[in-house]
């Protein structure tokens, strides 16, 4: 038995668990044998129906509306996806294996077989969204960092630093590293989804089941399952296949922070009169739109594009249901509307930075993103210059 192999018998019930590298070519041979070999009764793999969907057929990019992206708030997920994507791709050309081809490998020899298989990782989007949701705003800025660092870096990988990847050890030291440095990224995409896998390969049906996953879950998971099978633990994943509430306070502050800036505005023309309350809403307006064009400068944006986020940033500031990334986005995507040749490029453009300049669809990515950062701390700095005007005016008059 291979050392990249959990076998575990319950009863009456018997799972193989098969850690692979998902750029590894011993994985893509091993699981195909695998299946040969044992003919389970069904195969569970570590992806979601839409992962799965995907890559059964290749030309579903076709079918990607960024617009529809940005209006269902997915935008950094889509960028968090593709990053990744092309980091893996780009492991993946130094030992002639595609991401996810132990998968495919898993998929196609099942079906050869007809043994039934099943997809039990959680959705991307479920777990980029609790991640992003759970952090901190510290830890936030961190996810972002380590995950632009790896999406552009240019560190070459050999075969066998790939296949050391599938080594207990060598795990277990990178999975410490992720814990120490972002805890809460770890217990999202490590230990919520060891949970969730091991419930849903539990579930699977028949009496012999292969599960084919990446090697950082190996462990976990199959603590899992004996947790399972003891009776201390339950397959209901109903709690972490959801947003985590948001907390009173943050919900109070969705609200709190736009009706003060608001209010001290409004208070600055009814106390100071016209020339402090013209400069409280002027310092507003300049500081956001500013900020947010300046982002959309940055991100080599339409002229067009520039002027709504100039315009629509001290707005959408004030409202706690859209952002001015979106609307700048769109705007972007409609007036340069991105063309076949981008999504055949999306996965390689996003290895670089040139890449996201040359590629209109990736532009309009980062539109979203620089335009939201500039009306971000563009709120900061004019919502403090707001409050000295406010408290000079208090003064003035206190004064007088």
């Amino acid at each position: 038995m291979s050392q990249t192999q959990k076998v575990l018998e319950f009863n009456e019930k018997k799972i193989t668990l098969i850690g692979t590298a998902h750029i590894s070519e011993e994985s893509v041979k091993e699981v195909s044998e695998a299946i040969r070999a044992q003919e389970p009764d069904c195969v569970a793999i570590e992806l979601d129906q839409k992962r799965c969907e995907s890559i059964r057929n290749p030309e579903s990019w076709r079918q990607l509306d960024i617009i529809k992206v940005l209006k269902n708030h997915e935008g950094f997920l889509l960028l968090a996806n593709l990053v990744m994507a092309s980091f893996q791709k780009r492991m993946g050309k130094n030992v002639g294996v595609k991401p996810g081809d132990e998968m495919i490998a898993a998929m196609k020899t099942a079906d050869e077989l007809g043994i039934p298989t099943v997809m039990v990782d959680r959705p991307v989007q479920v777990t980029f969204r609790r991640a992003w949701a759970k952090n901190s705003a510290w830890g936030k800025c961190k996810l972002l960092s380590a995950l632009l660092a790896s999406g552009f870096s240019t560190e070459e990988v050999d075969k066998e630093q790939i296949e050391s990847l599938k080594d207990t050890s060598e795990m277990d030291s990178m999975m410490k590293e992720l814990s120490d440095y972002m805890p809460t990224v770890k217990q999202v995409l490590i230990d919520e989804r060891d949970q969730f896998l091991a419930s849903k390969i539990w579930e699977a049906s028949g009496t012999n089941v292969i599960a084919v996953l990446g090697a950082g879950h190996l462990a976990g998971v199959a603590a899992y399952l004996e947790k399972i099978a003891a009776g201390s633990a339950s397959t209901d994943t109903h709690e972490i296949e959801s947003l985590p509430p948001k907390k009173l306070g943050a919900k109070i502050a969705m609200w709190l922070i736009p009706a003060l800036i608001v209010g001290i505005i409004a208070a600055g023309f009814y106390i100071g009169g016209k020339d402090a309350g013209s400069k409280m809403a002027l310092s507003w307006i300049l500081w956001n739109g500013a900020l947010a064009a300046a982002g959309a400068i940055i991100a080599a944006a339409h002229p067009l594009t520039i002027l709504v986020s100039f315009v629509g940033a001290p707005l959408t500031s004030l409202c706690p249901f859209i952002g001015v990334g979106i609307v700048a986005g769109i705007v972007q995507a409609v007036v340069c509307k991105p063309k076949v040749q981008d999504l055949e490029n999306l996965s390689s453009d996003a290895g670089s930075v040139k890449g996201f300049y040359r590629n209109k669809l990736l532009r309009v990515l980062l539109v979203f993103i620089l335009s939201s950062i500039g009306s971000s701390f563009g709120t900061f700095i004019a919502g403090a210059d707001i409050a000295v005007s406010f408290a000079e005016t208090l003064s003035s008059l206190i004064g007088k």
